[in-house]
């Protein structure tokens, strides 16, 4: 694999055999790595040092890890976080997950996948910081907003204008639209959307995707059932067309169906 040598990894871990582990390994892999014992320490070198990845321990002396991740959300919500802990409790996975954990991994853990998943968050932010350096190809932008038929996207505050109103994005859904907005008209599989939005293997199964599809028709479709920009593709993904053709509606059917009565005539 290859890795970015600037890549900045902070390791927040009280365990020092993991730790030190984690962190000889990251850098033989050529990552420039950090470490803190405690979650007051690891906010301190995240201000000071802004590191592309962070490795967070739950249990942390003081102020724990889920803590830690709430203050750095309130500034940052695109550092990518990976948890890494003995707690894999249900409660505490969907208590991450509400916080913006992009991945969790349970002690013990197998060092190879934990570097695989640590280059893949790596890869997505690369990525997603690339895509915000460019404006979306179709329609209309201004700055940081995309505008389609009568809605507008604004991906630097996150709020978008559709057919319910006003509409405040999560981070995912705003990744998710960046990456339709920058391939209007281009199939995109479901796979190749988890991957680059979520992380997920290839191989994963999930309908993840088509959840948040659902909930796109209901923001900016005029008719869900019927959609325009929003078009499944059978056994392939999605599409995203920002200039669809305008529906035929009911008189100008009636229109078509005279004129060619006219011509048989």
């Amino acid at each position: 694999m290859q890795h970015n040598p600037t890549h900045r990894i902070l390791i927040v871990e009280d365990d020092p055999h993991i730790s030190e582990g984690l962190r000889l390994n990251l850098s033989l892999q050529g990552y420039d790595v950090a470490v803190e014992t405690s979650g007051t320490a690891a906010l301190q070198t995240w201000k000071r040092w802004r590191p592309d990845l962070i490795v967070l321990d739950i249990m942390l002396p003081g102020m724990d890890g889920l803590s830690v991740l709430q203050n750095i959300r309130l500034e940052d919500e695109k550092l990518p976080v990976l948890i890494l802990s003995a707690r894999g409790g249900t409660e505490d996975r969907i208590r991450g997950l509400a916080l913006g954990v992009d991945d969790y991994l349970a002690k013990p853990f197998d060092l190879d996948e934990f570097l695989l998943r640590v280059h893949r968050l790596l890869t997505r932010m690369d990525w997603y910081r690339e895509t915000e350096r460019k404006q979306p190809e179709a329609g209309h932008a201004e700055h940081s907003v995309f505008r389609f038929g009568a809605n507008w996207i604004d991906f630097a505050t996150s709020t978008a204008q559709g057919e319910i109103g006003a509409v405040q994005l999560t981070m995912h859904e705003t990744r998710l639209l960046k990456i339709f907005a920058q391939n209007p008209g281009k199939p995109l599989r479901r796979e190749y959307l988890l991957e680059v939005v979520w992380g997920y293997s290839k191989d994963t199964t999930t309908r993840t995707v088509d959840n948040f599809i659902v909930r796109f028709r209901k923001y900016f479709e005029p008719d869900p059932k019927h959609p325009q920009y929003f078009k499944s593709l059978r056994s392939i993904g999605y599409v995203f067309d920002p200039s669809p053709a305008p529906q035929q509606g009911p008189i100008s059917a009636l229109r078509r169906m005279i004129s060619g009565r006219r011509k048989e005539t």
